[in-house]
Order: C-alpha cells, then sequence, then structure tokens
C-alpha cells in the first residue's frame, strides 16, 4: 500500500499559477465534480480570495491511476515562509513552479533551498507558456544551474487550460519516492492545527510509522499529554472521516482537546512516551513586533481566546504578555513580516469578531550593562538610566534581492540610505542577485514597499535573522506641554532622531485639540530639545464689542488676554491629554 502514495507540495512565488495549477489537479483526478469546481478551489479563506494569494497551507488528498496524491498547497509570499517549511517537512517531493513571463524569484529560490537541504525530489514546471515567453531559452539555462537538471526534465505548461498538466502527474508518480518511514509504532508530525467547537483542536498530521486508530489513546510528546483520537480521517480537501490513518499518509486526527495551549505544532504524536520524538523540525523565527490591545467592546478574557484560537492556526506568530498605561492589557505579537502581521489582526477581525488596537511594529533590542548583565528589551520605557549602559545592540538581518540588471545602482543606493551594507553580488543569465545586511528596524520601516517602487515592482525579497551588533542608538522622547508622554518614547539611531522625532511633532500638531493657551511640543534625547513645535491657543476677540474710540483700550484687554494665556500656559503643564485614536495614530508613524 505504501508504494502507491506520493506525498508533495507546490514551490512557487506568489502569483506564479500554484494555486490554479492545484485546480487542475483536482480536475484531473475528479477530486472535485465539476459543477463544484470555482478557481483557487483550495484558498478556502475569504481573504485569499480577495487579495489573490495563499495564505494558509491546504491539504487535499487525490486518487490517480491507484496512486494515493497527498498534494499540500503552500503560501508563495516571503511572510508566509514557515507555512511552506513545516508543508515541507511532511512530503518526499516537490513542484518548482515558475511563471515564464515573471522568471525566477527570491522567495522561490529560498524555499528551493529547504527542499533541497531536506533531500526532497524536484520536479522544476515553468508556467504560463500559452503566453508570449520572450526569454524562455535564458530561463531554461537558471533553472538547469539552479537545480542540476536537464531540459528534457523541465515541464512546460499552461496551468490555465491544463496544457502539459497530465504529464506533469505522470511524473509526479514516476519519480517522487514513496513515503519515508521512521518507526515501526504510531508516530507522527503535527505540521498544523485548527479549532472545532465540537471536536477540540483537529491536528493536521503525516504519519511516519504505524498507524492511527479512531478511539485509541495517544500522546502529545513534548507535553506528556494523553489524548483520546475521537476521530481521523483525509483532507478530501473537506475532512472525511476514516477509521484509520496509516503509515506515510497524510490526514487528521481530532482530539477533544479544549486546552489550547497544549498543542505544539512540530511535536510528535507516540502510542508510547518512550518513542524519540521526530528530529529536526524548527520554530519560526519572529522577525517584526507589534502591540495589541482589546478595544473596549470586547473583555481581555475573549480577546485572550480569540488570539490563541487564531493562533493554533498560525502558529508562526508568537506571544507574550504586555501592559500600556494608556491602553491597558494586551499581547507583544512576533509575525514573520508586515503582511503576516496585517493577515494575522484582518483574520481575527473575520473569523473571531475581534476588533484590535494595533501599535506600531517594534523590534527587541539587547541591552549590554556596565556590570556584565544582558538584557532584552522591546518599549524603550524599559531602557536602565544610559549611565548603567555599556552599549546597545539591534538585530541585523541578511537580505536578498532579485532584480533585473537595470536597477542596480537605485537598489544599491536604497540599500545605503538604509544604514546597509552590499556583501556580495552575483550576475545570473536575466537577473543579479545582491546580498546585504541591514539593520531589522531599517527592513521593517518601508524597505520593501521602497525597493517594489523604484524596480517598478519586478525586484523581490528575502531575508533571514543573522546577529545582534552595536548601533549608535538613542531614546527619543517626546514632551506636551513641558512634560514627557511615555507612550510615545522610541529608540531611534541618533542620526535619524531629528527627522523622526520633528514628524511626530508635526503630526501631534495637525491633530491634537487645541486649548486655551499654547501647548509646547519636544522632542529630546537625554534632556536636550532637538525639535519644537507650537500649538496656538484658542482666539477669543476680547475686544470686538468696542467700536471707535481710543486704540489704547483695545490694547490694555489684549495685554491683559495675554497674561491670562500665560497663567493658563503655566497651570496646563503635563494637563494636556493624548485623545485615544490621535494615540493610536501616532503609535503607528513610522
Amino acid at each position: 500500500m505504501i508504494e502507491k502514495i506520493r506525498n508533495f507540495a507546490i514551490i512557487a512565488h506568489i502569483d506564479h499559477g500554484k494555486s490554479t495549477l492545484a485546480d487542475r489537479f483536482l480536475e484531473i483526478t475528479k477530486t472535485i465534480p465539476k459543477e463544484k469546481m470555482v478557481p483557487q478551489y483550495l484558498d478556502r479563506l475569504s481573504l485569499e480570495r480577495e487579495r489573490g494569494i495563499t495564505i494558509k497551507m491546504q491539504p487535499a488528498t487525490m486518487f490517480y491511476k491507484n496512486y494515493i496524491l497527498n498534494l499540500i498547497d503552500t503560501p508563495g509570499h516571503s511572510d508566509f515562509s514557515y507555512e511552506v517549511s513545516r508543508a515541507l517537512y511532511a512530503v518526499e517531493g516537490a513542484i518548482l513552479l515558475i511563471d515564464g513571463t515573471q522568471g525566477i524569484q527570491a522567495q522561490t529560490i529560498s524555499n528551493l533551498e529547504i527542499a533541497k537541504n531536506l533531500g526532497l525530489k524536484i520536479i522544476p514546471a515553468i508556467n504560463k507558456i500559452d503566453l508570449n515567453i520572450i526569454n524562455l531559452e535564458t530561463l531554461i539555462k537558471d533553472i538547469k544551474s539552479l537545480i542540476d537538471c536537464q531540459e528534457k526534465d523541465i515541464h512546460l505548461i499552461s496551468a490555465k487550460f491544463g496544457t502539459g498538466v497530465e504529464s506533469l502527474l505522470e511524473d509526479i508518480v514516476s519519480k517522487i519516492p514513496s513515503p519515508k518511514i521512521l518507526s515501526k509504532n504510531p508516530l507522527a508530525l503535527i505540521f498544523d492545527s485548527h479549532y472545532d467547537q465540537h471536536k477540540g483542536i483537529i491536528l493536521h498530521v503525516r504519519v511516519f510509522g504505524g498507524e492511527f486508530i479512531k478511539n485509541k489513546f495517544y500522546f502529545l510528546k513534548a507535553k506528556n499529554y494523553k489524548f483520546k483520537a475521537i476521530e481521523v480521517g483525509y483532507f478530501r480537501p473537506e475532512l472525511r472521516e476514516s477509521e484509520a490513518l496509516l503509515s506515510g499518509e497524510i490526514g487528521y486526527i481530532a482530539t477533544g482537546i479544549k486546552e489550547l495551549d497544549i498543542v505544539k505544532i512540530g511535536d510528535s504524536v507516540v502510542e508510547d512516551l518512550s518513542q524519540e520524538p521526530i528530529p529536526g523540525y524548527k520554530e519560526p523565527t519572529p522577525v517584526v513586533f507589534a502591540s495589541i490591545y482589546p478595544t473596549e467592546n470586547i473583555s481581555f478574557e475573549k480577546f485572550q481566546e480569540n488570539i490563541k484560537k487564531m493562533r493554533l492556526n498560525d502558529p508562526a506568530v508568537t506571544l507574550e504578555p504586555c501592559y500600556s498605561p494608556s491602553l491597558g492589557r494586551g499581547f507583544n505579537i512576533g509575525c514573520l513580516g508586515l503582511l503576516h502581521l496585517e493577515i494575522f489582526q484582518e483574520r481575527l477581525k473575520r473569523e473571531f469578531s475581534t476588533d484590535i488596537i494595533l501599535t506600531l511594529p517594534s523590534i527587541k533590542y539587547k541591552i549590554i550593562l556596565k556590570d556584565g548583565r544582558e538584557l532584552l528589551i522591546q518599549n524603550a520605557n524599559d531602557l536602565p538610566d544610559f549611565s548603567k549602559i555599556s552599549k546597545i545592540l539591534e538585530p541585523w538581518v541578511k537580505v536578498y534581492v532579485y532584480s533585473p540588471l537595470k536597477y542596480i545602482e537605485e537598489i544599491s543606493l536604497l540599500i545605503k540610505n538604509k544604514r546597509g551594507i552590499i556583501t556580495e553580488q552575483k550576475v545570473y543569465e536575466s537577473f543579479i542577485k545582491i546580498e546585504a545586511e541591514l539593520p531589522m528596524d531599517e527592513l521593517i520601516s518601508g524597505f520593501y514597499d521602497e525597493l517594489k517602487s523604484i524596480s517598478s515592482g519586478y525586484a523581490s525579497l528575502d531575508y533571514e535573522f543573522i546577529e545582534y551588533r552595536e548601533g549608535n542608538l538613542v531614546k527619543l522622547d517626546i514632551l506636551i506641554a513641558e512634560e514627557k508622554n511615555p507612550s510615545l518614547s522610541r529608540i531611534v539611531p541618533r542620526e535619524k532622531a531629528e527627522i523622526i522625532g520633528r514628524k511626530i511633532l508635526i503630526e501631534l500638531k495637525n491633530l491634537l485639540p487645541r486649548e486655551q493657551f499654547p501647548i509646547k511640543l519636544q522632542a529630546a534625547i537625554g534632556g536636550k530639545i532637538i525639535a519644537r513645535e507650537t500649538i496656538p491657543a484658542l482666539k477669543a476677540d476680547v475686544a470686538g464689542w468696542l467700536y471707535g474710540g481710543d486704540i489704547t483700550r483695545k490694547i490694555k484687554l489684549w495685554q491683559k488676554q495675554k497674561k491670562g494665556k500665560k497663567k493658563l500656559e503655566k497651570l496646563g503643564r503635563g494637563k494636556v491629554k493624548i485623545p485615544n485614536d490621535v494615540l493610536i495614530k501616532i503609535l503607528k508613524l513610522k
């Protein structure tokens, strides 16, 4: 039986036709009846359909010529690379799908490297051959150099019209090996999960040994937690119940578990706690951080429960409790990118009816104190007194930029302006690969948007965390009516402090309501004022009722008003409150 199973994924950049190819597989294998078939069938989330991108991996079991084909459809955007890596651990082969009109992209190569390191069989395919592909020969040369294959091994297909797709299916059957087995006893890898109100946590698993039978007891290895498999089955692609999951298969196990902190993605399901877990499964490394708080229309307890349910289906998100004097209890969350953060927020709103307040994405800094101790901080207000600090280190990332050759000068200048260092440049037939190192703070502050802008949308980006490095960093304080506002403090590069400070002050000047007295707005570093703005006082025409006569009567009234405003200004020091909506807009300011 196991000789007839093929487990595979599709590696492709965003918008290269991956979901459309999955549609053709579902059609050819008659998994989905034609009358029920809709485009991008495996993109089940409303967000996926609206944006035209895959966000969640989606398994599907298909039958083709006496073979069981387990496909895992994966995202293409770099922010969802953890989805891809988890899928690749569960399969033996991958289709490398490349849009012939766009060529090889950064994220495709990044995921390809993961697949090669895992020893997966790679089957290359160039999509959209129904269109005019100008540099087809060049693209074939690039693919041959990337995966060391022959030209005859590269499939030319049109996922839209089905051209060459059946030949690709034949290669999946003939070239991808049958599943590897690691144990004679029941052993499975949890590569995903979701929450069901009636069945509890449902595990998405790949079986690496033995079989899993309905109504038998098993353990979650990491937590030594015993549970009963109340249901097992397959993804067709809807959940389809069966009596057992066999060796080599991909399917689901309904656990009945309602405690949201029990299941850990990457954990092993075993029959006996003496069994060894499946090795090598990596945890994600978050690169973008934000603070999220509940709005007034939801309790913190319900907010916390909904976030944990959501995290079951998106384990790349990290959570740490936090507290804000102005916004109350919340969480610091870590995500794999700004799009990942945006999608997490939107899914919470749609799937769990949970509105949140989201503050500026931030990063963690490493503080080395003069007494040798190390601290990790994310909030500028947690920064110790500068007299106790030996140095401040910030996280750096290695970025990989792939671009047509003509944009190299603009990209090099952008990297330099973002405090980056170019370490290597490699020229291929049709594009250039630039490796550079830059501070993570610069990466999350619009680097990708600027890269897309200067390259007319053609450049692509991948990145990874490398290390903490010492930076010339300072704490920027914002004073309103001569009093520091802790919620607006930030850690910034010294050379950019004045620009950032002035930007915040101008925004505050435009947003804060005016008072009867002028309001001083100041940006400061260690007590030294580096930028200033003033919100003028509300004007009242105190002399408007006087008509004619000596001008000195009006002057006396104006001078009296001026003295009164100065008195009000002294009384108003530190008493200007920032409205919540204004605070949130400033906290989102880059």
